[in-house]
């Protein structure tokens, strides 16, 4: 359904919708937007986003008790379950709410970048035997189980020390952990929580990639837009390779989601919080419920940690298999691994004061500035890396966040170039076989485990990527470092 309320141009690359539209359905149930949402875009890419019902869910996340400054979706929004995809709302620690709806089905879905010391040629020729290594020693696919059946004491462990557990039992290396947010391993977690059915899933799925969006990718550097911050990240050359990991929780982080969604429904009531849509259920930031799903999202967040390890660690066999020497030997070190889908409570600066807020990022990226405390000391002269994947046949994007950033959006980015086409007019448009051969004319070699899901992950099924991150970077929210575009692609 298209947007028919007030929308007000802010600049060349924001838009508000004003604390004062209330919609028919707000009326019905009596709730009203407390504070306004501003959606970053450019005059174009509004066109497309306002075709769709993302603007009345944004809208919608402002009626949500305590907000705090304003709803905010990225220009890489699209429909979401409740929340927008590529939304970003922060509650006040006191006043405010939890809600799943806000952090999505796949929790921590999040983003890996390693880099190395190769360059195109000495990997050109190999780049076939490459992506078939990574595909059959990483498995992927809908309902894919991995090489690693865990016990019930191993589950728990990975629940409640993520990708330490997996550094711990030989799946990686330790400066990984200094490279991966939260170190890999969120505090707080506690895998008593987590449903039996979710550690069942769980168990049989850690080191897999999953389907849908998800993908491995073997990049060459194409663009560097700043070489004393890339530098800083090991990015020193064009045609230098990368690789990027792509994944999140999986079944366990999914079921994690289902089991505290009707927990929520019935927090709602208890607590009499009014809703406009259903699909927002939450509770109060300090009721039992609201904290036992806080939790719960912490070992899903750590599960998807340990899963985009382990399978950090078969990408560097995978690359000493077929290229004959030592990962270290071919620098493959991990550049950062942030989360995508992910609530945290974090102190931010708001209205001259430091508050703690409990921030919702869906489809979107934490893009923190120089200094802060919470990014790699390495890192601390320039920001955070911030990674964006676009779609298997464009490119992907190394960005850096920025003080802007920490004032207008909670230190928050976009996080890929959302989807344009429904996954069903996606199959319906672009057959696989066409697919395959657009791909090879880019020189691209692609390996996917469902003729389906290349269909659904045509490229032109996705927003321009280089439009996305070009309207981030205008902004100010987080800026451009590196370009890459894949030479081989993993596909579930």
């Amino acid at each position: 359904m298209a947007w028919k309320g007030p929308i007000d141009k802010l600049d060349a690359n924001r838009f508000q919708i004003p604390a004062s539209y209330q919609s028919q359905t707000m009326k019905q149930h009596g709730v009203r937007m407390s504070v306004p949402a501003v959606i970053y875009a450019d005059d174009r890419m509004l066109q497309a986003i306002i075709r769709d019902d993302s603007p009345e869910q944004v809208a919608n996340v402002a009626t949500l008790p305590g907000i705090v400054g304003r709803s905010i979706a990225m220009p890489d929004i699209h429909h979401g379950y409740g929340f927008a995809i590529g939304g970003v709302a922060a509650f006040d620690s006191q006043s405010g709410i939890i809600s799943p709806g806000g952090v999505g089905y796949d929790i921590n879905c999040g983003v890996r970048l390693l880099r190395t010391d190769l360059t195109v040629p000495d990997v050109k020729k190999h780049i076939e035997k490459l992506v078939n290594t990574m595909f059959s020693n990483i498995p992927c696919g809908v309902g894919s189980e991995g090489k690693v059946h865990l016990s019930p004491a191993d589950m728990n462990r990975v629940l409640e020390d993520g990708a330490r557990w997996a550094v711990e039992n030989g799946y990686g290396w330790a400066e990984d952990l200094t490279f991966t947010e939260e170190s890999g391993s969120i505090e707080g977690a506690e895998a008593n929580v987590v449903s039996d059915a979710a550690r069942k899933r769980g168990s049989r799925q850690l080191g897999t990639l999953g389907a849908g969006n998800h993908f491995l990718e073997i990049q060459r550097v194409e663009e560097i837009y700043d070489t004393v911050v890339a530098e800083a990240f090991g990015i020193t050359a064009v045609d230098q390779i990368t690789v990027m990991i792509h994944t999140g929780s999986r079944g366990c982080g999914h079921q994690i989601c289902t089991d505290y969604l009707e927990l929520m429904r019935r927090a709602n009531k208890k607590y009499n919080i009014p809703l406009i849509d259903r699909e927002l259920s939450c509770a109060p930031a300090t009721s039992p419920e609201g904290q036992q799903y806080f939790t719960a999202m912490k070992c899903g967040a750590n599960f998807a940690w340990a899963n985009r390890q382990m399978i950090t660690h078969w990408v560097r066999e995978s690359f000493e298999s077929v290229l004959g020497q030592s990962s270290q030997s071919m620098g493959l070190r991990q550049i950062y691994d942030i989360a995508h889908n992910i609530a945290k409570l974090e102190e931010h600066e708001f209205e001259g004061k430091n508050r703690w807020l409990y921030v919702h990022r869906k489809g979107a990226t934490r893009s923190f500035g120089p200094g802060h405390k919470d990014i790699p000391e390495r890192y601390h002269g320039v920001g955070q890396p911030v990674l964006i994947p676009g779609d298997m046949g464009t490119a992907s994007y190394l960005l850096v966040g920025t003080e802007q950033a920490m004032r207008d959006t909670f230190g928050s980015s976009c996080h890929g170039a959302g989807r344009s086409l429904s996954r069903h007019a996606a199959r319906k448009q672009h057959p696989p076989g066409k697919v395959f051969s657009d791909l090879e004319r880019k020189g691209i070699y692609l390996q996917a485990k469902s003729r389906k899901v290349i269909s659904e992950e045509a490229p032109e099924a996705y927003k321009n990527i280089d439009e996305v991150v070009e309207i981030s970077d205008r902004a100010g929210i987080a800026r451009k470092v590196a370009r890459m575009k894949p030479l081989g692609v993993v596909k579930g």
